[in-house]
């Protein structure tokens, strides 16, 4: 990596000066952050433990959550000693790594949310050839593809970024390492890079986009030739939690990176980048499970066998 910057670190400005609105806002995120690692986490060991769920769609779910995971990880425990510290310094390494890992964790996420639509188009489409057609060869390179595409992604904005000079200024005005804040206190012309973040971005959204559209497009086609009401139903609990989590996540996505950057404003950014970096994290082992009766009964089988067998050690 070619590196012409004239500063060996970053202040982190965040989000307040307020010293007890800082204590208030620790708290908060760090809640936030224990129940996304634990929902997150929690899933993985379901999936896991249970092998009834030893098939793609729950695959995908166990990648999901701990992308989801990692996700957080990046940017939250920064921030929690960021809340607690009158030096909030991230070194220009620091920087690079968290902006690269956050880049790749939310890159692969928009890659799996796509993979995720096309396993529920075979899977209710055409159920009869559903092994065939979703079998290893078919979701393992699936699986690959997203997080290649990920570290490709990562790459390009990490390497153009950081190629730049920050002469000006080396406060960011927000909470974590982002394209944005950091494009906008460089002192280089930044033109190249905010077309590389329009298209990229731009190319990703419009592609994985598509590909849930057309695959709920044909999963519609499936529900309204269903005779049964309870399958309707079925289907609907599903692949209803899936398009609330792809809208949430791809509606944040779209406005933060996906326009033209005389429009970006720094205070309500990063308002929308706690939805898709925080809060999303911790929302999505909610959605996929609150309505899903096969994860409610492996929690009962996995977390209840482990209880009992807690219990039958402690009185013997």
């Amino acid at each position: 990596m070619k590196n012409v910057t004239e500063v060996a670190t970053f202040v982190l400005k965040g989000f307040t000066d307020n010293l007890e609105l800082q204590i208030v806002l620790f708290f908060l995120f760090l809640a936030i952050y224990l129940i996304t690692l634990m929902g997150n986490l929690g899933l993985v060991i379901l999936v896991i433990g249970d092998s009834r769920l030893h098939n793609p769609m729950y695959y995908f779910l166990c990648l999901l959550s701990s992308v989801d995971a990692c996700f957080s990880s990046v940017i939250t425990p920064n921030m929690l000693v960021d809340f607690l510290s009158k030096n909030k310094v991230i070194s220009l390494l620091g920087c690079a790594t968290q902006m690269f890992l956050a880049v790749t964790f939310g890159t692969t996420e928009c890659f799996l949310l796509a993979a995720m639509a096309y396993d529920r188009y075979v899977a209710i489409y055409n159920p009869l050839l559903y092994a065939v057609s979703m079998s290893p060869r078919v979701y393992v390179p699936l699986i690959i593809a997203s997080y290649v595409s990920g570290i490709l992604h990562a790459c390009v904005h990490t390497v153009a970024t950081f190629s730049l000079s920050f002469c000006a200024s080396n406060e960011i005005k927000h909470f974590f390492c982002d394209i944005p804040p950091l494009l906008a206190i460089s002192c280089s012309d930044t033109h190249t890079n905010q077309l590389l973040l329009f298209y990229f971005a731009g190319f990703i959204e419009i592609s994985t986009i598509l590909i849930i559209l057309i695959s709920y497009g044909f999963i519609l086609l499936a529900i309204l030739r269903m005779r049964s009401a309870g399958g309707r139903r079925k289907v609907f609990s599903t692949c209803g939690s899936h398009l609330t989590g792809v809208s949430i996540l791809h509606g944040t996505v779209l406005f933060m990176y996906v326009r033209p950057s005389s429009n970006y404003a720094l205070d309500h950014d990063m308002i929308v980048s706690i939805f898709y970096s925080i809060v999303i994290p911790m929302l999505n082992p909610i959605i996929y499970s609150l309505r899903n009766k096969d994860v409610h009964k492996a929690i009962k089988r996995v977390f209840g066998k482990n209880m009992f067998i807690s219990k039958v050690s402690f009185y013997s």
